[in-house]
């Protein structure tokens, strides 16, 4: 039986991912049944603008096991373990919901969110989990899907969480990752973390299958959430086992639970890449190639990039928090042929880039000197701006002055912001196999 819950956070400090731990809780240790696969974590659509934090539904399989059992957490001191397959047998939808119905109504803050509990035998199909990680999902399409596959749903203030929880329940993983994510007692949430970054440091350097944990460079920790929320740590990589490990590894003040999530974060799942002019529209992100018109940057540290596409021109931006990630925009110049991945923004009509791949660059040249004359040797004269040269003795002209060739920082490859301004979705250039072009690593340490 499948569980999914969404629209249950608050900006003011609750997290989905918790009431997820509550209701494996209190369906596992209090009604006896097993958990089927590892439960999920699904990051929809990034640009919906009435999100709170990361658009995250949570998606359980419940039932009696069979096949591989798996140690992946511990919940107030238990051990929480996955069956790789279930038996026919399923359990009572109604129980279920009667179950978890009061976590739901404990941990939602009814001032920002909407909560929404859908649970079905049937997977929705897989068109919805498309369709939520990319675009705004029609409430009226949901409530068919919900209705054709015979589930069960129950919501608080506008249930709008019914629309996560369908798509989220609607993802088959083409490609995936996982996170464990730690949790502190109740009594410590809001107040400041206290844990050891050695510790951390040291668990990215030894397990190499994990990303988005820690910037050398900087020397950023990224796993700690800045929030109020009860999440003590998010640990992200490819092995659920590494990241098991890097638990046993990472100090930290005491927990209460910890738990692997398999999720869809660091897959690019958000990206369109072929739509038409038509289909380009605001509240969705895109894989955009295009030509370089012109650079800017403005006061506050916002760069602007003009790129003309095959639909025109188009504005694509880097914000100040993306750091030396601007760079990137500084040295390109007009005529680079560059592909843009992010967001579409509405007001203003603006792409927030994620990534940037910079396909071909043009030839830079620097003046130095003005033309000398091939007939008498002696250096020609302006004639005026745009209008060339001339030999004042022999009257010879020519159209340039003499020219050198500049090296540039920028070179093709790929190019992404510093850990702490990367989105969930985005895809890792680790995990592309790709690394940043060596000019652009070490002009970032001058």
């Amino acid at each position: 039986m499948f569980v999914a819950a969404d629209d249950t956070d608050s900006m003011r400090g609750n997290c989905t991912t918790f009431l997820a731990t509550e209701i494996i809780h209190e369906l596992v240790f209090s009604k006896g049944l097993d958990l089927i696969g590892f439960p999920r974590l699904v990051r929809l659509n990034p640009a919906i603008p009435w999100k709170t934090r990361g658009n995250g539904s949570l998606v359980m399989c419940f039932g009696k096991g069979t096949g591989t059992k798996r140690f992946i957490g511990q919940i107030k001191g238990k051990d929480v373990f996955s069956f790789e397959n279930k038996t026919d047998w399923e359990p009572d939808r109604y129980m279920i919901l009667e179950a978890i119905k009061p976590l739901v109504q404990r941990y939602h803050d009814p001032t920002d969110s909407d909560p929404g509990i859908v649970i079905s035998e049937i997977r929705p199909s897989y068109d919805f989990y498309r369709y939520g990680v990319s675009r705004v999902a029609d409430r009226d399409v949901i409530e068919k899907e919900i209705e054709r596959i015979g589930a069960l749903k129950y919501e608080i203030g506008c249930g709008r969480g019914i629309i996560g929880c369908t798509c989220g329940m609607a993802w088959i993983p083409r490609d995936r990752t996982f996170e464990l994510l730690s949790y502190r007692p109740e009594e410590r949430w809001g107040t400041e973390r206290i844990f050891d970054r050695d510790s951390v440091v040291e668990a990215d350097s030894l397990l190499k299958s994990t990303f988005n944990s820690y910037e050398e460079r900087t020397g950023k920790i990224a796993i700690f959430p800045g929030t109020p929320c009860p999440v003590m740590y998010g640990f992200r990589g490819d092995d659920p086992d590494e990241l098991i490990r890097g638990h046993d590894i990472i100090k930290t003040e005491p927990q209460d639970r910890w738990l692997v999530f398999e999720t869809n974060q660091g897959t690019d799942d958000h990206i369109i890449t072929e739509y038409t002019q038509e289909e380009f529209i605001p509240n969705s992100s895109y894989s955009v190639e295009g030509i370089v018109e012109s650079v800017n940057r403005i006061r506050g540290g916002h760069t602007f990039l003009v790129l003309d596409t095959k639909f025109g021109k188009l504005t694509c931006a880097a914000y100040e928090p993306s750091r030396e990630f601007r760079h990137v925009l500084d040295w390109l110049t007009k005529g680079d042929r560059i592909v843009v991945l992010g967001e579409l923004r509405e007001s203003p009509r603006s792409l927030n880039i994620e990534k940037i791949h910079v396909l071909e660059t043009v030839d830079e040249y620097q003046k130095v000197s003005n033309p000398v004359c091939t007939e008498c040797g002696r250096a020609m004269t302006s004639v005026g701006k745009g209008k060339g040269y001339r030999c004042k003795r022999c009257g010879t002209k020519s159209e340039l002055p003499v020219l050198k060739k500049v090296p540039r920082w920028i070179v093709p490859g790929w190019y992404e912001p510093p850990v702490s301004a990367r989105r969930h979705l985005s895809k890792p250039l680790k995990r592309m196999g790709e690394v940043q072009p060596v000019e652009f690593v070490n002009c970032r340490n001058q």
